[in-house]
């Protein structure tokens, strides 16, 4: 089979480090700041949303939500994000990825604004109207998945287009971390502002709901925060051109796709209109994402791809979502009652910044610093190894943990933070964005992420009933669960299985996308399969 590759397509791929890669990582990663701002922020807040609309006058405790409403705030987005990367992700391969990425945009800032503006005559009202623009706040952080990751690797060189696709993922950190500052600063002077009288007296609750009216100013403003970074980068945006690679490969205007490149680039393209019509055009790169040839050639891959993301988002998902509620069962946050509504944003605020700061934001960027010397394989295998590992040092010792030990206990918990952001919380983003071909690119990294959101709405929802405890009298009227220490165990054998898939997925460092996918072949003999990892054939 002979290989053919085109100018402007080496150029990309040979091309230096340069001021365009960056703008690329800070245009396309400030929106996965907002993703991961917007995403986040909701379970900092959602004990003060128990505490403001489902408190009635006489009640001993502070109000909490009820665990359906609680599933239903924390999950809604979930939901949207993953239409959205499927709708998205399709879209991004029928019209473009520039043509639709300033739509996810305005989808963010708008339905941010208006989440802040939730109304309601009734707290199930005010509640109904937040999971309404949540859904569609996440349908469009969704697009932004396939976009942003094949956008940047379209635009990377061979050598280091790894590091910047990990680049704008890891951006989510940055956004987590936005989250537990925001929430600091608005509830600390909020708490100066307006102390609850109940509060006052040692932090004790004696009686009254120890929560003032301004408190309802806290979790919009917190919400609406996310707005103001999607707004910043909407411009550039627009600004950027198409990807050579679907304008010529996908388009096939090679002319377009050299005039831009060449500004990109600042050097001369030749557009070589025949050549790309060859490439284009040949039985063996024309193949649809339906067919048995793709099922021949990426259906391991695939299946790779999405049950990788899949496992690793139950784990992650329900971690960030739960871990205020894993906070107080281990005794690192007081109980609620010893806290007004105000200051217990604060103190959840307070943990999940110092997770952000000591596990979550190191891990990103030890992927960015070593995927193109370690590899894609390495890192995801080595994370998902050790992610297992600390899940059960968590769980195997609970009891020991919460009685004695809270210190050593969000020391692990870390641990597991950092090491799935360096390891399959980012490889399992950056490799669909290389591994399929440009045809099919964005709908297969949109149906891999998709599949992930699908492993979050279980870590969302099933891991939130799921870590109740068992005893029903101890639950404030929940559903009985297995309890936290069993729901520990069970995330440590997701992250097993995440180990045992990660031999489906190829490879794809130091490699030309082309050359990945096989669109640099023309139909001169039998079809080159590119392989999953050479490992594989040793364990299955």
């Amino acid at each position: 089979m002979g290989k053919e590759q085109l100018g402007v397509l080496n150029a990309l791929d040979a091309a230096k480090t340069q001021w365009y890669h960056f703008t690329a990582i800070v245009i396309a990663g400030m929106g996965f700041f907002t993703d991961a701002y917007d995403l986040f922020s909701i379970s900092l807040v959602t004990k003060l949303l128990g505490r403001i609309y489902y408190y009635t006058e006489g009640q001993k405790s502070p109000g909490t939500l009820p665990i359906s409403v609680n599933a239903a705030v924390n999950g809604v987005a979930l939901c949207g994000t993953l239409a959205g990367q499927l709708f998205f992700g399709w879209l991004g391969d029928k019209l473009g990825r520039k043509s639709v990425y300033g739509v996810t945009l305005i989808l963010m800032l708008v339905c941010s604004t208006a989440s802040g503006l939730s109304f309601g005559r009734h707290a199930g009202g005010v509640m109904a109207t937040l999971c309404f623009f949540r859904f569609w706040l996440g349908f469009g952080i969704g697009g932004d998945y396939p976009l942003s990751a094949t956008i940047m690797s379209e635009y990377a060189n061979k050598r280091t287009r790894g590091a910047f696709i990990a680049a704008v993922f890891a951006m989510q950190g940055f956004g987590i971390l936005a989250g537990g500052v925001v929430s600091l600063f608005v509830s600390g002077l909020f708490n100066k502002w307006y102390p609850a009288p109940a509060f006052q007296q040692n932090g004790i609750i004696t009686g009254s709901r120890s929560t003032v009216p301004q408190a309802d100013y806290v979790w919009r403003i917190i919400l609406m925060f996310g707005a103001l970074p999607a707004s910043l980068t909407y411009y550039w945006r627009m600004k950027m051109p198409e990807t050579a690679r679907y304008t010529a490969l996908v388009a096939k205007n090679a002319k377009q796709a050299a005039t831009d490149m060449a500004r990109v680039l600042h050097v001369d393209i030749e557009p070589e209109e025949d050549k790309v019509t060859r490439i284009v055009d040949d039985r063996a790169n024309s193949f649809g994402l339906f067919s048995g040839e793709f099922v021949q050639r990426h259906g391991l891959h695939l299946l790779g791809t999405t049950t990788c993301w899949f496992l690793v988002d139950v784990a992650y998902y329900s971690q960030n979502l739960s871990q205020k509620d894993i906070f107080t069962n281990v005794g690192w946050l007081p109980s609620a009652s010893k806290m007004n509504a105000i200051y217990e944003v604060y103190k959840i605020a307070r943990a999940q910044t110092i997770i952000a700061l000591c596990g979550t934001i190191p891990g990103y960027w030890f992927t960015v610093a070593l995927i193109d010397k370690m590899g894609r394989f390495k890192i995801q295998l080595m994370g998902f190894s050790c992610m297992t590992i600390c899940m059960f040092a968590l769980a195997i010792p609970y009891n020991h943990w919460k009685d004695h030990s809270h210190t050593g206990f969000v020391i692990i918990y870390a641990l597991t933070f950092f090491f799935a952001n360096f390891g399959p919380n980012a490889t399992t983003f950056v490799v669909p964005a290389e591994i399929f071909p440009a045809r099919l690119r964005s709908t297969c990294h949109g149906l891999s992420a998709a599949t992930g959101k699908a492993g979050a709405i279980v870590g969302a929802f099933g891991i939130l009933y799921a870590s109740q405890s068992p005893d029903k009298s101890q639950n404030g009227g929940y559903p009985a669960g297995i309890g936290m220490k069993n729901t520990l165990i069970v995330l440590g054998c997701v992250n097993a299985l995440g180990i045992f898939f990660t031999f489906f997925v190829p490879e794809a460092k130091g490699k030309s996308l082309e050359e990945i996918t096989g669109e640099d072949e023309t139909e001169n003999g039998d079809v080159e399969m590119p392989q999953a990892h050479p490992s594989r054939a040793n364990y299955l």
